[in-house]
């Protein structure tokens, strides 16, 4: 086999794999998982994380801070950043929270999901009806019977 023949059976056989139900699927879920994350860091950010402040004073999450170094003297995370090395926590606070809503919507949709499957599984499916062989076998013993 030539190299040429074993690039067309190897590139057939990645398109067979790639054009698989699952793997199409995942990739439309990562696409999707990847917009719905921008949905939540807004909605994290500039909705939840406004009013968790407003309620505890006006304190802003994101530029919690700790200096690592003694060279690190400004008040808010960008410009502490640029003087040396800080921990972050109030990203981190704000990325937990961010985490918990994703999960917390996700579990929703699992759980309407699985609902759903639950009454399609429960519901009775309609009887098949008879091809045209048994419902002419089904006549003749009828008529059969009558005579």
């Amino acid at each position: 086999m030539s190299v040429d023949e074993k690039g067309r059976k190897m590139l057939t056989e990645f398109r067979e794999f790639a054009m698989k139900g699952n793997v199409v699927d995942l990739a439309v879920g990562v696409i999707i998982g990847a917009a719905f994350g921008g949905i939540v860091t807004s909605l994290v950010g500039d909705i939840i994380m406004p009013i968790i402040g407003a309620a505890t004073g006006g304190l802003d999450f994101s530029n919690y801070f700790a200096p690592l170094s003694k060279a690190v003297t400004a008040t808010n995370l960008a410009d502490a950043k640029k003087q040396g090395a800080v921990l972050a926590y109030g990203s981190f606070l704000t990325l937990t929270i961010n985490f918990i809503i994703v999960a917390f919507v996700l579990f929703l949709v699992i759980r309407a999901m699985n609902t759903l499957k639950r009454k399609e599984e429960a519901a009775p499916a309609a009887p098949a009806k008879p091809s045209a062989e048994v419902e002419l076998l089904t006549e003749i013993r009828d008529l059969l019977k009558k005579s």
